[in-house]
């Protein structure tokens, strides 16, 4: 009995690489969804490395930068990335509810509550990290280029470019951090749900 047990277990541990393919492949499925979604965390990440291309630029103007403006950009940056956070425990939310037969196929079959967290979490990680790099790279950009035609390009050449591609690295981490932050309470959710009463569900 022990070791049937046992064989059945071996069955249903799925390895990551499958839980990552079953994401890959549902964010290809829901293409347009997935962007819904990528896009707040797009936004949040591509206005805060805007703000850090800025004070680079004053930095290396020998600008100084007030308090009171500091202290804004602070407040701007921190509600923008609260809305995108809440932006994408939303979207994720109607994902898990959109798909209720599809997970509750996947554990009548005998998926784990682990396994499909993990499904759920590497999912919107993937969104999350991609839409950090782009929203990094179209907002430094966007700024450089205004800096560019507004102060002059020679500014561009006095950039510590060092720090500002470490600063835009860190802008990356968070924006991956938040995604899984977000997409934690989605994933328990479809985890917890039970096969028999989501298979039940009509959409």
């Amino acid at each position: 009995m022990q070791e049937q047990q046992h064989r059945i277990e071996r069955q249903v541990h799925l390895p990551l690489s499958k839980a990552f393919e079953i994401a890959l492949r549902n964010i290809r499925i829901r293409f347009g969804r997935s962007m819904i979604t990528a896009s707040g965390i797009l936004l949040g990440i591509a206005f805060l490395a805007t703000v850090i291309t800025q004070i680079a630029a004053q930095n290396a103007l020998n600008i100084e930068v007030t308090e009171e403006l500091r202290m804004r950009n602070i407040w701007l940056v921190t509600l923008a990335l609260l809305m995108s956070t809440i932006g994408i425990t939303n979207s994720m939310l109607m994902s898990v509810t959109e798909r209720f037969k599809e997970i509750g196929t996947m554990k009548c079959l005998g998926a784990l509550d682990r396994f499909v967290v993990t499904m759920f979490i590497l999912e919107g990680m993937l969104m999350g990290v991609i839409a950090s790099v782009l929203g990094a790279v179209v907002g430094a950009g966007v700024q450089l280029l205004a800096i560019g035609f507004g102060q002059g390009w020679s500014v561009i050449g006095k950039l510590d470019w060092g720090v500002l591609t470490g600063r835009l690295g860190l802008c990356i981490l968070l924006g991956g951090g938040l995604t899984f932050l977000a997409t934690i309470a989605p994933a328990y959710r479809a985890a917890k749900m039970p096969p028999a009463a989501a298979l039940r569900v009509e959409i």
